[in-house]
């Protein structure tokens, strides 16, 4: 019996299944797009089935469940983009795993909601992952929720996004929303850590468990430790929400790689940060810090990156 992983290409699924991996467990990954799958999974990718599939293409997926224990579903979408809405791919995309999971017998179900997620929230975003894992819990008996605060890591969008933008403006940088907004920055390695974890661990079933970093930093310090690590030197100044809503639907509306959208500007109205952080109540974790060595990656986000990356749309990790 094979453990379902979805989105096993992205950021948090190749982690994943890495890491699924070293302890020996066979793996089905399930990707959009099996040709670029291969080129990131490629030091791994004789060890896994890399399967295709689309969490909106509901009978792309009932094949995948055969011989199944267990599902990590993982795919989401932060930002809206090529007609993708958070509504078809966070809620609905769950909804069609979910029923593909449980219509094949499947036992054991972790998902991968969000910090803050919540059904009854104005936000979008927010509100999608809150009704997908609602779905979850009332739809499957053995099942987890693992609510993130903001992942950091190679790969991640949030903080090399940061990282690009102060490559692209020399001298000044805004603080975003008066730098204010607050976060608990979660290394990626802990998730995927906790997410294994709670695969054979009976004690998380039925429960949503939060995963936070060892910090609260607010969005100014977090934009320090950034330009620190970029081994760079900027003049920061406050910029309110409403400032920047114009340049930002500007950003939406013409570049291809837009690193924002106004959906997580009013985000920022939204503390990310955890009450009961389970990497260390549940787990026994001492939660990576974001400092350091283990920010030490953003270094790859030269002025060439940012300006693939934000104006051609090009995917450069």
């Amino acid at each position: 019996m094979k453990i379902l992983v979805t989105g096993a290409a992205g950021f948090v699924g190749n982690n994943t299944v890495r890491r699924l991996v070293q302890r020996g467990k066979p793996v089905r990954a399930m990707v959009r797009n099996v040709e670029k799958a291969k080129k990131r999974l490629e030091d791994i990718v004789d060890e896994i089935e890399l399967v295709e599939g689309d969490v909106t293409d509901r009978i792309s997926l009932k094949p995948l469940m055969k011989d199944v224990a267990a599902v990590i579903h993982l795919v989401a979408i932060a930002l809206e983009k090529g007609g993708r809405t958070y509504e078809e791919v966070n809620y609905q995309g769950t909804v069609n795993v979910v029923d593909a999971a449980r219509e094949a017998g499947v036992d054991r179900f972790i998902y991968m909601s969000q910090n803050g997620a919540d059904s009854a929230m104005p936000y979008r975003f927010l509100k999608s992952k809150g009704n997908a894992q609602d779905y979850v819990a009332g739809n499957m008996q053995n099942w987890t929720a693992l609510r993130p605060s903001a992942i950091f890591g190679p790969q991640d969008e949030f903080f090399n996004s940061i990282a690009r933008l102060v490559k692209l403006t020399p001298v000044i940088y805004p603080l975003i929303g008066g730098g204010k907004a607050e976060f608990q920055p979660v290394s990626v390695n802990d998730v995927a850590e906790a997410i294994v974890r709670s695969l054979d661990d009976e004690t998380t079933i039925g429960k949503a468990l939060d995963l936070g970093g060892p910090e609260i930093l607010n969005l100014g310090e977090i934009e320090r430790r950034v330009i620190k690590a970029l081994d760079s030197h900027r003049i920061l100044f406050p910029a309110p929400t409403w400032l920047l809503r114009g340049p930002v639907i500007f950003m939406e509306k013409t570049l291809p790689g837009s690193p924002v959208s106004t959906s997580l500007l009013d985000l920022l109205a939204v503390p990310n940060i955890v009450k009961d952080n389970a990497l260390v109540n549940q787990f026994g974790m001492q939660p990576i810090p974001f400092d350091g060595e283990h920010i030490s990656y953003l270094k790859n986000n030269t002025v060439g990156v940012a300006v693939r990356t934000i104006f051609k749309g090009d995917i450069v990790n």
